[in-house]
């Protein structure tokens, strides 16, 4: 099935394919659920062959996402709240084995804001794969964690999946984690979700600038990744306010929100925290606040 809106979000792609086949109940090869977590609504989509990767539009995996609107109220606690339910979605994706490494790769352009949630998320993450290994006394309960923020590649010359093959093989984590901007489908969506899945990710898709899929395959390790929605596409707006298709000649435009900055910095910190909790769960973000400071 061809979407008309371009989306990264899984739970957008099912709202399309039932709308387009008009039913309310499972697809075919698709399961979903939703459910509440420290007071913010979670919903799973699990896509679980060949027939539900055609209906959606995405490989086999689990997707899950993250509703942020007691955040985005600014509720009490919000938070840490926050923190700790994207902390146990991520748990569910990652290796079992507490000790296991993991390598964090934050993905994106820092000096465009709209790309700069990898590597400014990427930032709040407390690498601790050199403490473990040189001072075992103190931190032999810690998951070993390295963290990279590849750039892209008008910056570097290099393929971020290329650099991350590199430190792959350097460091052999158990698993990678790989944060990202990803592209919307509406704009009620914008900054508003978390999505994270087991099935990788392409890079720069959203924004119809796709590189080599990070995922088992090409890295040789389980990827989970990370992503929140910062941009939608002019096109897929302009549907979704006329109800209407753009012409097919209308230049490409991509779309952000008027407090992006913003929004943006509360986020990497959102994820760079949950990160932290989900590697290390003997930590609240109070610790983090201790450790980062």
């Amino acid at each position: 099935m061809t979407h008309p809106s371009r989306t990264d979000l899984a739970v957008e792609s099912l709202e399309l394919s039932r709308g387009g086949a008009r039913q309310a109940g499972e697809l075919p090869g698709v399961s979903s659920r939703t459910r509440t977590i420290e007071g913010f609504s979670a919903a799973s989509v699990e896509i679980l062959d060949e027939q539900g990767e055609q209906l959606l539009g995405k490989p086999v995996g689990v997707y899950e996402t993250l509703f942020l609107d007691a955040l985005i109220r600014r509720e009490a606690d919000a938070f840490p709240r926050a923190c700790r339910a994207l902390a146990r979605l991520l748990g569910g994706l990652l290796p079992q084995d507490a000790r296991a490494s993991t390598l964090v790769a934050g993905l994106g352009n820092r000096d465009i804001t709209p790309d700069a949630v990898g590597p400014r998320a990427a930032g709040y993450v407390i690498a601790t794969r050199h403490l473990t290994a040189q001072a075992p006394e103190h931190f032999a309960g810690w998951r070993p964690v390295s963290v990279l923020a590849p750039g892209v590649l008008g910056q570097t010359g290099l393929e971020s999946g290329e650099l991350l093959s590199a430190a792959v093989q350097a460091v052999h984590p158990a698993a990678v984690v790989a944060v990202d901007a990803l592209a919307a489908g509406s704009v009620r969506r914008l900054c508003r979700t978390v999505q994270l899945t087991n099935a990788g990710i392409v890079p720069g898709s959203g924004v119809q600038n796709a590189r080599a899929a990070l995922n088992r395959d090409t890295l040789g390790v389980p990827v989970v990744a990370v992503g929140v929605p910062t941009v939608v596409d002019g096109r897929t707006l302009a549907r979704e306010l006329s109800g209407e298709p753009a012409a097919p000649d209308t230049a490409p435009l991509i779309v952000t929100t008027r407090d992006i900055d913003r929004e943006v910095a509360d986020l990497s910190r959102l994820i760079g925290y949950a990160l932290n909790l989900a590697f290390q769960p003997d930590l609240s973000p109070e610790d983090v606040d201790l450790y980062l400071s």
